[in-house]
């Protein structure tokens, strides 16, 4: 099969590489596609704690296809269904995994591009939110993950403000639900112009991006005994807070990652029921389909967030 090897940071091979061995209970599938995760990022620019090259396929991870062949003890799935899967060398061909991390997508989709694990992400973060009708809600960060989570929330009845550096990811905000939205140039303009929008501060704030920034600005948004949701994914090294701001408000800090496999598999039956039913629509976010050999191009347009830009999916 081919699978796309990152050799150094910036470089990447695609090479023909061997499928990975069909375990009783595991599920072999032909890869359709793979989204490109923003978690993914400092793989390709390059940190010291990440070795090179990286095995064929990693790191990708929202991966869907059509089951090509399943382990003897496998019953839930059959070859020819087509499915969404939790692995982590998708930039391939194909991938294999554990049964119980695949789920199979429903008819009414047909076609429909379906990176479940993204997806899972953020029905689970909003799971995990526990937003209500009525709440003031604030969305730092209007990526993928923040435009997704803003939809879900307006849906459910609650006032979202969203912040975000870019103004056209402040329009694909609105698009979603969102009430207002705010330019996010610094933590202090943002907490200024928040505050006529929540003058006792915000029920619930979902921090949607990963830095130290952001974060400054999620913890400043919450009211008293407010909820602040760290969904961003922070990996490029110690962050520091306000505890004593903190403290003072009496803040529920969640941290909403999950790695429980089976609360990614729940995530992603909620995804899809969202879907189906119309609640949740990905598809406008799916903005740029680049090749396997163009898989750099992808994580080029993740790092530079060009206008235009929400996610990129490989196509196998």
């Amino acid at each position: 099969m081919r699978a796309a090897v990152i050799v150094a940071p910036r470089s990447i091979d695609v090479r023909d590489a061997a499928v990975n061995e069909l375990g009783c209970e595991d599920v072999r599938v032909r890869l359709e596609g793979s989204g490109v995760c923003a978690s993914n990022l400092p793989v390709w620019q390059g940190r010291p704690w990440f070795t090179y090259p990286q095995a064929p396929g990693a790191p990708g991870h929202e991966a869907w296809g059509t089951v090509d062949a399943v382990g003897a003890l496998v019953t839930r799935v059959t070859p020819g269904d087509r499915v969404a899967l939790l692995s982590s060398h998708a930039y391939a061909d194909y991938d294999v995994a554990n049964a119980g991390a695949v789920v199979r997508l429903p008819q009414e989709l047909g076609d429909a591009e379906f990176p479940g694990e993204p997806l899972a992400c953020a029905a689970n973060v909003f799971a995990r939110s526990r937003i209500l009708p009525g709440m003031r809600v604030a969305i730092v960060g209007a990526g993928f993950l923040g435009a997704l989570v803003t939809r879900l929330a307006a849906h459910a009845g609650a006032d979202v403000v969203a912040f975000s550096r870019r103004a056209w990811a402040r329009d694909v905000a609105a698009a979603m639900g969102a009430k207002t939205t705010v330019p996010f140039d610094s933590v202090r303009d943002a907490t200024e112009a928040a505050k006529p929008l929540a003058p006792s501060g915000f029920d619930c704030v979902v921090e949607a991006v990963g830095t130290q920034e952001a974060l400054d600005l999620a913890s400043a948004l919450p009211g008293v005994r407010g909820r602040l949701v760290i969904a961003g994914y922070h990996q490029d090294g110690l962050r520091t807070i306000d505890m004593q701001s903190w403290n003072w408000r009496g803040l529920d800090v969640i941290n909403a990652h999950e790695r429980d496999p089976e609360t990614y598999v729940s995530g992603m039956h909620s995804a899809i029921e969202m879907v189906r039913d119309g609640v949740l629509d990905p598809q406008p976010l799916f903005t740029h389909r680049v090749r396997l050999d163009e898989l750099g191009d992808a994580f080029d347009l993740l790092d530079s967030r060009p206008d235009g830009f929400m996610k990129a999916l490989v196509m196998m």
